[in-house]
């Protein structure tokens, strides 16, 4: 079964903590808006997802026809009587994962960086109704955490409902924490309301190392088009969350600062912000290559 290499490096370094910020830039066209008494409203959105990273349904634990001996396992559980007759060949089965170290390594990283960066909440979103093991484990471990914490407040969100919610009121929410593929799921929500995935940006932190990606990854159906057209903020905002791993905090804010400011002048902008679909011609209707965007930030960067 293939796994893409991201996947791998993040289970190989156990780079167990993924943290991706969605934050809207004043002047972004993809940027959410609602209609109020007065028209329309445009609030600022500033929430960071802690994904958990390298257990749940991203563990790899699965199978496609399970052996007799895990089949056997399985069978002891009562709600697989349904299954009875199903023969294995046309079972799948995944294996959602977690364990209570890693479950409260990652929310106590969220309580931490909450505190560390003054957001007042922290946010649970799971589904703990239905899958009552693992995201009840998340929901226990986090009261247990936010006992430490008296001065944020601690949230739960079901994650069907906080899809919903997101669209409502996104800017109500600072800190949320989920296991892998909800963590992923919400991530891509939130970034849909602050530019899409041409601002997204996300680190992968471990215990020795940490790698800082768009989380887009290498857009390779681009990669061929020359000049090229991917857009680079979300690859230059991942390398401002690099520096503030190394602790170098002014540069990476030097770098965010300068960002804001080409997005709030508006004079260069890439083919998503122009709501164009992707392709050589986006150019000639007014989009910005990735060199001609990236000057732009570099010029800012140079004057501030």
């Amino acid at each position: 079964m293939y796994y893409s290499p991201i996947v791998k490096l993040r289970q190989h370094f156990n780079l167990d903590i993924c943290i991706r910020p969605c934050t809207t830039f004043k002047g972004n066209p993809l940027n959410f808006i609602r209609r109020s008494d007065d028209g329309f409203e445009e609030p600022k959105i500033d929430v960071v997802i802690f994904r958990q990273n390298t257990e749940g349904l991203y563990s790899g634990v699965e199978w496609t026809n399970p052996p007799p001996e895990v089949r056997k396992a399985l069978q002891t559980h009562p709600k697989m009587e349904r299954f009875n007759e199903v023969p294995s060949e046309d079972l799948a089965i995944s294996a959602r994962i977690f364990t209570r170290p890693a479950t409260r390594k990652i929310l106590k990283e969220a309580f931490e960086y909450a505190k560390k960066n003054g957001y007042g909440s922290v946010t649970v979103t799971e589904k703990p109704n239905v899958i009552r093991e693992t995201s009840g484990m998340m929901r226990e471990e986090a009261i247990k955490i936010s006992t430490d914490y008296p001065d944020i407040d601690l949230y739960f969100t079901n994650i069907d409902a906080q899809m919903m919610w997101m669209t409502k009121n996104p800017e109500v929410y600072d800190i949320i924490v989920a296991g892998n593929m909800f963590g992923d799921i919400v991530s891509d929500g939130f970034a849909g309301l602050t530019g899409g995935l041409g601002f997204a940006r996300s680190a992968n932190i471990g215990k020795n190392c940490a790698i800082f990606e768009p989380t887009h990854g290498s857009a390779p159906k681009y990669a061929n088009l020359k000049p090229s057209i991917v857009s680079p903020f979300a690859m230059i905002l991942s390398a401002s969350m690099m520096l503030d791993y190394l602790e170098e905090y002014e540069k990476a804010k030097r770098i965010r600062d300068a960002v804001a400011r080409v997005v709030k002048e508006g004079r260069v902008r890439s083919y998503d912000m122009l709501k164009l679909k992707g392709g050589p011609d986006v150019l000639s209707r007014g989009a910005a290559a990735t060199s001609r965007i990236t000057d732009a930030i570099i010029q800012n960067l140079s004057s501030s």
